[in-house]
């Protein structure tokens, strides 16, 4: 072999070996990435401020916040989820299929976790207050907080995947979930709220459309896209709100302030560990973590009133873990970004 060819075949070899290697983001890349999750993060609490100043001022009604809530729930979000799919790469196959299996894990391990709740943990609390920490447990804010902060850190592919995960946790906290508060039992019952609920129907729209590769014509897509886009603006202003009817006087309850520390710390910990032993990618990994670090769901509060069930311990529930949920995430995301 000549000299010439040796410098060939080294090179090819050296090409593919290098294609080869995964990439390793350089410190640079990483500093970018964490200021953008940061203006991101900060971006998202200016119109928490937004929203609890309205309210404050009277300039939105508890009325009005109730038609701004169903509004995001029943058009606006459905809408986000249906565009997140359409954005979905060609091999996104693989990390749905994995999203998906690790939010059912999540899901079985909240709710062994509320039953250790109810029996060890919190065996002195009332049966009101068992009622909203196992449900807290099940049903956390990753449809309102959790959507918006995968789709800026993850990009679209984040956002897909985020509702993907969102589907067993929307499918719990209609059934098991609402159990929890109502008793109810009758399977029909639940199986009919959980398939016509407008999120779980914009999903499996999404699911097909993607799978099918499919784009629907611009006529129909681009009223779509742009109610989507005020996902994150609304579903945080409503945050804000929530936040505004609390006395932050009386947040400070030593159960809430243990289930925050299970709910924001050690629950998302042990995915964490679980997405490392895992054949996972880094984006599945990243969104399974961050959705899992999220505090308790706005329904919490919502289904306790309904039900008469505490509804002032289920508020400081969602409101103290929201509070405390600014640092666990800020700490979350520096690890994923790593």
């Amino acid at each position: 072999m000549s000299a010439c060819e040796r410098r060939a075949d080294y090179s090819e070899n050296a090409s593919l070996i290098q294609t080869s290697l995964p990439h390793i983001p350089t410190r640079l890349e990483r500093d970018t990435v964490m200021t953008q999750l940061l203006e991101l993060q900060f971006s998202l609490f200016c119109m928490i401020f937004v929203g609890f100043l309205v309210r404050k001022l009277g300039l939105v009604s508890r009325e009005g916040e109730k038609s701004i809530t169903s509004l995001v729930i029943h058009v606006v979000l459905p809408c986000n989820i249906v565009t997140s799919f359409l954005s979905a790469p060609p091999d996104g196959a693989r990390d749905v299929s994995w999203i998906f299996l690790i939010s059912l894990i999540v899901q079985l391990l909240a709710w062994i976790w509320g039953i250790l709740f109810d029996r060890h943990l919190f065996r002195n609390a009332s049966n009101d207050e068992k009622k909203s920490l196992r449900y807290g447990m099940i049903c956390s804010n990753a449809g309102f907080l959790g959507t918006p902060l995968a789709e800026g850190a993850f990009g679209d592919a984040g956002m897909m995947l985020a509702s993907v995960y969102l589907l067993p946790q929307r499918v719990m906290m209609w059934s098991a979930g609402l159990a929890i508060f109502s008793g109810e039992r009758d399977r029909r019952a639940e199986i009919r709220k959980v398939i016509t609920h407008p999120c779980v129907i914009a999903c499996l729209i999404g699911l097909v459309l993607m799978l099918s590769r499919w784009t629907p014509p611009s006529l129909l897509l681009s009223p779509v896209q742009t109610l989507s886009r005020c996902n994150t603006a609304l579903s945080m202003s409503v945050i804000g709100m929530i936040l505004s009817e609390m006395d932050l006087k009386t947040l400070w309850d030593r159960k809430v302030a243990l289930y925050t520390l299970h709910r924001l710390v050690t629950f998302p910990l042990i995915i964490y560990l679980l997405c490392m032993i895992l054949p996972v990618s880094p984006l599945v990994r990243g969104v399974s973590v961050l959705l899992c670090c999220m505090p308790a769901g706005a329904t919490t509060s919502m289904l306790a009133r309904t039900y008469d069930a505490d509804a002032h311990f289920a508020t400081r529930l969602v409101i103290f873990s929201t509070l405390c949920s600014i640092p666990a995430i800020a700490a979350w995301s520096l690890l994923l970004l790593s």
